[in-house]
């Protein structure tokens, strides 16, 4: 027995460390799914070679402002990475969970993949959709989720209403009409995005799905049939996805430092070929370069150029009695 304590005590004495075992959450939207199940093994084996700790990455799905309203009411994630800077932001206004600057903390305003809108139509594109004005024509049924419950969804909006307003020298008031026709042809509203793309792909309904690039290349992935073609528009919004660590609930749990590493990692040429492959635009050029025939070059603007950031077009779109309400009462 005073054997054993002499070895434990020279071992403890010594400094050595015992590997640890150690649990992040990970509060995400739908459509990344894949995304983090690919990411997350890459991360772990990376973490393990370089610390020796073992990280178990657990996930939680939704709509974005879904997710943000959960981690705002307890949800215990140690990282967010959602699908638009203003649900991130309710994080600082309802519960001060991250610094109000959370977004400089990491390059590209802390997204580390884009996307840009697009269309997914049925082989042979037998409505001819060719632009944003072909999804007002009479006859068009066009799927798209609800901007109110989904991040994607106000991302597709504010796509189309950034083209009209390019079209017509920024006339807002035909950009309302045109949006407001876009909803005409819209036979259902999903609450999220991957439950649109469901409907179109697995449920049959419309003949266009707007959506984002990367769910549009899954739905060609798993088809494996050429049951759909993607077409990309004469121009389009860039989606900016953001991450962040949660800094009170990841200090709760000890896990600021791997939590920092986790999203760090997106960045990594590593993480930039994750996102790639799981058809997200890598931010990295010569990633990006690589991947080229998958991502062609497109026309596109921002949503600080056209729409002076998210808590603008968060106020005059999507909040109660913002556009789409008035555009949408009208429009059963």
């Amino acid at each position: 027995m005073k054997k054993l304590i002499i070895v434990l005590a020279a071992v403890i004495l010594g400094g050595t460390v015992w590997a640890k075992e150690i649990t992040l959450l990970n509060a995400s939207y739908d459509p990344t799914r894949e995304l983090y199940q690919d990411f997350n093994k890459e991360f772990a084996k990376y973490w393990k070679e370089k610390t020796g700790d073992t990280v178990i990455v657990k996930q939680s799905h939704g709509g974005s402002g879904a997710q943000a309203r959960a981690v705002i009411n307890g949800l215990e994630a140690d990282v967010v990475t959602l699908a638009l800077a203003y649900d991130i932001d309710a994080l600082v206004e309802k519960r001060h969970l991250i610094p109000r600057d959370w977004q400089q903390r990491l390059a590209s305003n802390s997204s580390p993949y884009t996307s840009v809108i697009v269309f997914l139509v049925r082989k042979g594109n037998p409505k001819g959709i060719k632009d944003w004005a072909d999804l007002i024509q009479p006859g068009v049924a066009v799927v798209t989720p609800n901007p109110k419950t989904s991040g994607g969804a106000r991302w597709n909006y504010l796509a189309a209403y950034g083209y009209e307003l390019k079209r017509t020298g920024g006339d807002e008031g035909k950009a309302r009409e045109f949006v407001k026709a876009l909803f005409k042809n819209v036979p259902v509203l999903d609450s999220g995005a991957r439950g649109a793309t469901t409907t179109f792909a697995q449920r049959g309904i419309g003949d266009v799905l707007v959506t984002w690039e990367n769910e549009a290349l899954l739905a060609l992935r798993e088809s494996g049939k050429g049951e759909f073609e993607i077409v990309r528009p004469s121009i389009t919004i860039v989606a900016e996805p953001p991450v962040t660590v949660v800094d009170k609930v990841a200090g709760r749990h000890g896990n600021e430092a791997v939590a920092k590493a986790y999203l760090e990692y997106l960045y990594t040429p590593a993480g930039q070929e994750i996102a790639a492959r799981n058809f997200y635009r890598p931010r990295l050029e010569s990633v990006l370069e690589k991947h080229a025939a998958e991502f062609p070059a497109v026309k596109y603007f921002t949503i600080d150029e056209v729409f002076g950031g998210w808590q603008k077009a968060q106020k005059a779109h999507f909040a109660d009695g913002g556009t789409f309400d008035e555009i949408y009462k009208r429009n059963p």
